[in-house]
């Protein structure tokens, strides 16, 4: 059933930010593997009631909970080529001569574009996870929030107009920070804990629950 509530009674819905994406895998080892050693996200508690695999990630200030899929093989095939306009989340980063260089050295194929508007330059890289899903990495903290229209709800439009576009934009799709921590080789360990692979969550029912806001 839809819900017209928020249409019916005018404006959008009163939502606060983004909390996580979520991604169906082949193989939730592989996509563990990417998401943490490449991407430099670490796990956190699952719900232990869940009765079917998975795992849930965290950083920058977001998300990803990974599905294992029941019949990978009924899955659609695997995405080769890399399209920058096809789905994907994106992330900003520190350096990106690092992130690519990081690519190169871990044989993770990817494609370059860039930007330009009003003398401003945005470098994208982009590349696939296991499973085909795109990810992006960019400068794109480099164009300023610009509203078209006003937007007295968009906290970060509001806020941005009130700097008078001082503060660059953070990320174009997720408001992330650095994926510069890739070159640090960060492993699917947390200093919080011991996490288990196989029941993919934390062992340790005495360490703090990491809320995904």
């Amino acid at each position: 059933m839809v819900n017209t509530t928020a249409a019916a009674q005018g404006g959008a819905l009163r939502l606060a930010s983004l909390n996580h994406i979520s991604v169906v895998c082949r193989s939730l080892e592989s996509s563990l593997a990417f998401y943490c050693d490449v991407l430099g996200f670490f796990p956190i508690r699952r719900p232990g009631s869940f009765d079917f695999d998975g795992a849930w990630l965290f950083n920058f200030g977001i998300g990803v909970h990974l599905l294992q899929a029941e019949d990978p093989e009924s899955m659609p095939p695997k995405k080769t080529e890399i399209d920058p306009k096809d789905n994907h989340i994106s992330f900003t980063c520190e350096s990106l001569e690092v992130v690519q260089r990081r690519l190169k050295e871990m044989g993770i194929q990817y494609v370059q574009r860039r930007v330009e508007e009003g003398g401003i330059h945005v470098d994208q890289l982009f590349f696939h996870d296991p499973d085909g899903f795109m990810i992006e990495v960019c400068t794109c903290d480099n164009l300023p929030v610009v509203p078209l229209v006003p937007a007295p709800a968009c906290k970060r439009a509001a806020a941005a107009s009130k700097q008078q576009f001082t503060v660059p934009a953070v990320a174009v799709a997720v408001n992330a920070v650095a994926v510069a921590s890739l070159h640090a080789g960060l492993a699917c360990h947390s200093k919080m804990g011991r996490f288990d692979q196989v029941s993919t969550r934390f062992v340790d029912a005495s360490l703090p629950v990491i809320s995904c806001i």
